[in-house]
């Protein structure tokens, strides 16, 4: 596993990336029912990005869509995950290990993956590819990462894919354009902001903060455009 001193992550066999299946999200999941932290900031950067236009929104690794429930009517919104507790027209139960990621034949103005790719093992490189092949031209994709680098990292035992944050972002740009990554939120213990004066000092700092922010921040969002090579 990846060993923040050393700045180096190894990838698990695939077979480690297929254990975690719909049995555990079904409960996992429900630990995600409410909106937190990284959906309020993902619901101010998607509406920062429609200025109030219609705009289609898929959200991959959906869970119980907590996300949604942010969005304003300009959005239409859709979901994926191995686990849908309530099942809607605009979402999609699938196993994103096992199937393409897609929704019927729909393209999208904006592609979300909250706290996803952690928990994908080797198949990140065919994720990205995926992904950047559902976007509209000018289409975003907003994807958040786990920061090992954490000066109290913790490492779940479902995590599948464990890497610098500088890895991930080295495979990001073989499929997008990064237009702007900086903290979710900034934690001594690396946990989610959960007082609400933390919670709310959180929610505006929106920038990198040198030093602070590679030891101190519980994840990233990374903001992207796709590369022309990234499409079909």
């Amino acid at each position: 596993m990846y060993d923040p001193t050393q700045g180096k992550g190894i990838l698990p066999q695939d077979d480690a990336a297929r254990y975690h299946k719909k049995d555990f999200w079904s409960k996992e999941n429900l630990n995600f029912s409410q909106p937190h932290v990284r959906h309020e900031k993902t619901a101010q950067i998607v509406n920062r990005l429609a200025k109030g236009r219609e705009c289609t929104l898929l959200d991959v690794g959906c869970g119980p869509a907590a996300l949604m429930r942010l969005l304003p009517s300009n959005i239409q919104y859709y979901g994926i995950d191995i686990a849908i507790p309530n099942p809607a027209p605009n979402l999609i139960e699938a196993d994103l290990l096992e199937t393409p990621v897609r929704f019927g034949d729909k393209h999208f103005d904006i592609i979300t993956a909250l706290g996803v790719f952690e928990y994908v093992g080797n198949l990140q490189s065919q994720k990205f590819y995926e992904i950047a092949q559902l976007l509209n031209e000018g289409g975003r994709f907003i994807v958040s990462y786990w920061n090992f680098g954490h000066r109290n990292t913790t490492i779940s035992k479902a995590f599948s894919n464990v890497q610098s944050l500088d890895d991930f972002r080295r495979a990001l740009t073989r499929y997008f354009n990064i237009d702007r990554s900086y903290p979710v939120s900034h934690n001594w213990k690396h946990e989610w902001p959960g007082r609400e004066l933390n919670k709310a000092i959180n929610m505006h700092v929106n920038m990198n903060i040198p030093f602070i922010g590679p030891i101190l921040a519980v994840e990233y969002f990374f903001v992207c455009s796709p590369l022309e090579t990234g499409r079909a």
